[in-house]
């Protein structure tokens, strides 16, 4: 518990000097709330988790061995997508473009924001086996998760990840953190291609569980 709350620790402080780097100055009210935003996930991650789910603080941090390969630089880009935002767009600031946000896009992008976060505590919540990269966990008796938000998508924690990745660019007033957004999105596709493929492959009952929830990220599309 102790690691994973000083990778969590480490991770703001990363990202908080991105930020300052990147731009030049911490007169920056945008990043301010993002770092806020971030932080405020993190840490009601760590309390629901520790009251709840204290096993997945184990998992979550870093501890366990096993996970396919090629995962692990998708779940490193994925994790610190939110770094890459940030250098994004203080870049764009300290380059002087316009960054101002309508008042009405930033609340969507905020309440956004707030909905994907839910979303993905709801997913580590609703699955004892929410691990930060693809590994089939035999030591712990891993089973398919069907209950929250699996009854509707079967990755519920990269659904969430994409719409936080969307509402980014919104909640830093940056153009230039679209293009971070896009390739956030291609990134986490394509590792829900390749962990669908794998939990198909080798954990019991998850081709019948595809067969009850169809969709792997939006209900409906896909």
């Amino acid at each position: 518990m102790m690691r994973y709350a000083v990778k969590q620790i480490f991770g703001l402080a990363l990202l908080w000097g991105a930020a300052l780097v990147a731009a030049g100055t911490w007169r920056w009210p945008a990043v301010w709330g993002y770092v806020g935003l971030v932080g405020l996930g993190q840490l009601a991650t760590g309390l629901l988790l520790a009251r709840h789910r204290p096993e997945l603080l184990v998992e979550r941090s870093g501890a366990a061995g096993g996970s396919k390969g090629y995962d692990v630089p998708l779940a490193v880009v994925m994790a610190y997508t939110p770094v890459f935002m940030v250098i994004a767009a203080g870049l764009q600031l300290r380059s002087g473009a316009s960054m101002a946000t309508p008042w009405g896009w930033w609340a969507l992008a905020a309440a956004v924001g707030l909905g994907s976060t839910s979303l993905t505590l709801w997913a580590m919540l609703s699955n004892p086996f929410f691990s930060p990269v693809v590994r089939i966990q035999s030591e712990r008796g891993h089973a398919v998760a069907h209950a929250g938000p699996y009854r509707y998508v079967r990755h519920p924690g990269c659904a969430g990840a994409i719409a936080f990745a969307l509402a980014s660019p919104g909640l830093l007033g940056s153009t230039w953190a679209l293009a971070i957004a896009a390739l956030a999105v291609v990134n986490a596709v394509l590792r829900t291609a390749l962990e669908d493929r794998v939990l198909q492959s080798e954990l019991p009952g998850y081709a019948a569980f595809c067969g009850q929830v169809r969709y792997r990220l939006v209900p409906g599309v896909w």
